[in-house]
């Protein structure tokens, strides 16, 4: 399992991020984009917090 939290070239759908996430904490990639539109209904800086993560988070290039 690899642990590390980057972006994967594969599997994802928009950017990467949710598929690292879901990577990173053994969860399915599915079930953290469901989570993140589910999370966008609710007030808050989720848009925001994607951009960062997107710009933050490196590219995994061994995927």
């Amino acid at each position: 399992m690899n642990t590390t939290l980057a972006r994967p070239q594969r599997g994802k759908l928009i950017a990467g991020v949710c598929a690292g996430l879901a990577r990173r904490f053994g969860v399915s990639a599915n079930l953290v984009r469901v989570l993140f539109v589910v999370s966008c209904l609710l007030p808050g800086p989720q848009v925001l917090v994607y951009a960062v993560l997107w710009i933050v988070l490196p590219k995994d290039h061994t995927s």
